[in-house]
């Protein structure tokens, strides 16, 4: 009985996971920003930096507000396929796996009538070569369908912590699973845990003194599973240091 308990309650557990992933297609449009080099795809809403140092590449796109979510989308994943544009889209290119890492900005300039990631318009700003791996680079715009999907990522995952002695900021990236981060708890070892609130993209804060403390973190994302990763930060941590929390959703 027992055994059957704990067979149920993983069955359960993995069936919350994959339900919190949406399987179904959306139509949506893509454009794409910067060139094939993607430094303009660097930094941005997100709160991410150098976009190949933190292990997203050029596989990466700027969401338009219905889908950015006021930032709790960054660092979600989606499956893009180019549709219904036999004039623009490439034959058999398949589909692209993006990470959201970035805001699309709506544009309410008067007359203006391609301001694509205005409400209530779902839209996809990619990368120069995400887009040309689907449509030709000609089209500028194009229907596509969508879905989200979860992120695979290498290695475990990130905290850079930033701040001063009073404040402490910490972007969390490189994050696997649903991929978009919606709760964080931190302990310090001689507090308890503390509820951070989020700054902006996934920058989260508190303002507990932590320093000569090493740093625990409880990170939950979207499809409400939860990992905490013990020490992640060392008793000697600095300001501007990355930290790799060992394991990943």
């Amino acid at each position: 009985m027992a055994v059957y308990k704990v067979f149920l309650i993983l069955a359960l557990a993995m069936a919350m996971v994959v339900s919190a992933i949406d399987s179904n297609w959306y139509d949506a449009h893509a454009t794409f920003y910067g060139d094939m080099g993607g430094r303009e795809t660097m930094q941005g809403a997100c709160g991410y930096g150098d976009l190949f140092q933190q292990g997203y590449g050029l596989e990466t796109a700027a969401l338009s507000t219905a889908l950015f979510n006021d930032g709790l989308s960054c660092g979600a994943c989606f499956q893009i396929v180019c549709a219904n544009d036999p004039q623009w889209c490439i034959p058999k290119a398949g589909s692209i796996i993006i990470t959201a890492t970035n805001f699309c900005p709506p544009n309410y300039t008067r007359g203006k009538t391609d301001a694509w990631c205005n409400p209530p318009q779902k839209h996809f700003d990619l990368s120069m070569p995400m887009f040309t791996k689907i449509a030709y680079y000609k089209a500028g715009i194009v229907s596509v369908r969508y879905r989200r999907v979860l992120c695979s990522k290498k290695g475990g995952v990130k905290f850079e912590v930033n701040g001063n002695p009073y404040f402490t900021l910490v972007l969390i990236y490189n994050v696997g699973g649903a991929g978009d981060v919606n709760a964080v708890k931190i302990k310090g070892s001689n507090t308890q845990w503390i509820t951070m609130t989020r700054n902006w993209g996934q920058n989260w804060q508190t303002g507990t003194v932590l320093t000569g403390q090493s740093l625990s973190f409880q990170v939950t994302v979207s499809d409400g599973t939860t990992l905490e990763f013990d020490n992640a930060a060392p008793t000697g941590w600095k300001f501007g240091q990355a930290y790799d929390g060992g394991k990943n959703f």
